[in-house]
């Protein structure tokens, strides 16, 4: 199996950073694709006490011009030297309202819920009366380096995040691709952080004026900084050469003037995720 699909599924994981799949060298005019279906267990936001459980799509693209669309990211390998990966990226920022539902799982738009979320009571919640923030897509790149045909330092930058579309937002990471186990399993894992500015925090983890007095929150102006840590493991099996089932753990830790924000509720997420995928 090629760099490529040993990385592939990533849409199930927090939004903690954007994916990139590894460069996957194919015949010109070719594809590799995967669809399926996955369920996972998130945090209603990032910093919110109680998770929701979601069945949702999974889809990841890559194309032999260099193309790829893997969850909710999109963007294009530039390079020809194995030894870095580099190019444009777009991400879309899911709403979140009053509920944090749209925050916390990377994946495709369209979601289901399994479980109904209960909702605390007004004066519970603490997004309780904080104005929404839209849906946004933000762009950017990625660069990517290999310390060996294993290892691999991880980096994208994006912008346009929040309600004013100021917000940015810098991920640093480490990733340790598949590891062979056995005949039809791999292992990968990651760590990372997360750098935001002032204008991302205060969008996500800010109250104003108004929003405090309709939330009861204190007003809270965060500035910019170091946003998050976060690590990952995955596991594929491939159950023919045309399925694969993946599984994702993620753990999370808000750090910093978000660690900070009064509508923080549990600094720690966990995120765990299982999809089924079809390879094309």
């Amino acid at each position: 199996m090629n760099k490529f699909s040993a990385l592939a599924l990533a849409v199930l994981t927090s939004s903690a950073a954007a994916q990139t799949p590894a460069t996957n060298p194919m015949p010109d005019g070719s594809r590799d694709m995967y669809v399926g279906l996955g369920l996972a267990s998130a945090a209603r936001y990032e910093g919110a006490e109680h998770s929701e459980r979601k069945l949702l799509p999974v889809l990841q693209v890559q194309w032999s011009n260099g193309v790829f669309v893997s969850g909710m990211s999109a963007g294009m390998h530039l390079s020809h030297n194995p030894q870095f990966e580099y190019g444009p990226l777009v991400e879309l920022q899911p709403r979140r309202d009053e509920s944090g539902k749209g925050g916390g799982i990377d994946g495709i738009e369209a979601r289901y819920s399994l479980v109904a979320l209960t909702v605390a009571a007004l004066g519970e919640n603490r997004l309780s009366g904080m104005t929404p923030v839209s849906t946004r897509l933000l762009g950017g790149g990625f660069l990517n380096y290999y310390l060996t045909p294993d290892w691999r330092l991880t980096g994208s930058l994006l912008y346009g995040a929040g309600n004013e579309r100021d917000g940015a937002r810098l991920d640093l990471g480490l990733q340790r691709l598949a590891i062979q186990v056995g005949a039809h399993h791999r292992i990968s894992a990651g760590a990372g952080l997360s750098f935001v500015n002032a204008n991302y925090n205060t969008a996500f983890f800010g109250v104003d004026r108004i929003d405090s007095l309709r939330s009861g929150n204190p007003i809270y102006r965060p500035g910019g900084g170091l946003k998050d840590g976060h690590v990952g493991l995955r596991w594929n099996w491939d159950v023919t050469p045309s399925w694969m089932l993946t599984s994702n753990l993620q753990v999370q830790r808000l750090a910093g003037d978000a660690r900070r924000s009064p509508l923080v509720e549990r600094p720690t997420n966990v995120t765990v995720s299982a999809a089924l995928a079809y390879r094309f």
